[in-house]
């Protein structure tokens, strides 16, 4: 019986995590600016207008932050929160598992930027077509966490080291932001 609950548990967070992987990507697509005729960017557009088109009536947007996508995929990580706790039998507190929403999406945008900044840095040594849809959405993406940084990094002998200084930023961050909010949710759940 373990084997379908860890079976189910695998497909709960690997549908939730696509769902919040969508709005992320959408958020943070707005928030750049990215190419709005940018075939992912209108796969990404098309796959999430129909939820998000009705809440941005209710819920605007905060600068660029699109508020709705945001809302929407902290609550698929509560909701997974729930779905997991829920198969072992367990009833946990809504503060906690807002909370380790919270954190859980929190720690999920960390290992997105990781993930990008990584591939970022992987396509400067390899030759990819600028034209690839994927370039230009990644440079944008990746784009303001590296600017700042590479103001402030010299690059010795041309070799760019802000990917390298923002993985360093991101996982120190999650060390001390996420970690600590994971662990005051868990307690929270009781």
């Amino acid at each position: 019986m373990a084997y379908f609950a860890n079976a189910a548990a695998l497909l709960i967070q690997f549908a939730f995590g696509a769902i919040v992987l969508l709005f992320l990507l959408r958020m943070l697509a707005e928030a750049v600016r990215a190419d709005f005729y940018n075939p992912i960017c209108q796969f990404l557009y098309r796959s999430t207008n129909p939820v998000l088109t009705p809440l941005k009536r209710i819920i605007p947007n905060f600068r660029r932050i699109n508020i709705a996508a945001l809302l929407l995929a902290w609550i698929a990580e509560v909701v997974k929160n729930l779905l997991l706790y829920a198969m072992v039998g367990l009833r946990p507190a809504a503060p906690g598992l807002l909370l380790l929403g919270l954190a859980d999406l929190l720690d999920f945008l960390a290992y997105l930027y990781l993930f990008m900044i990584f591939v970022w840095a992987l396509l400067s040594f390899v030759s990819l077509d600028a034209r690839h849809p994927l370039t230009p959405l990644l440079g944008r993406l990746v784009d303001p966490v590296l600017r700042p940084l590479r103001r402030l990094l010299p690059a010795p002998g041309g070799l760019d080291l802000s990917p390298a200084v923002a993985i360093l930023a991101i996982l120190v961050l999650q060390a001390l932001i996420v970690q600590p909010l994971l662990t005051l949710g868990q307690r929270l759940l009781v």
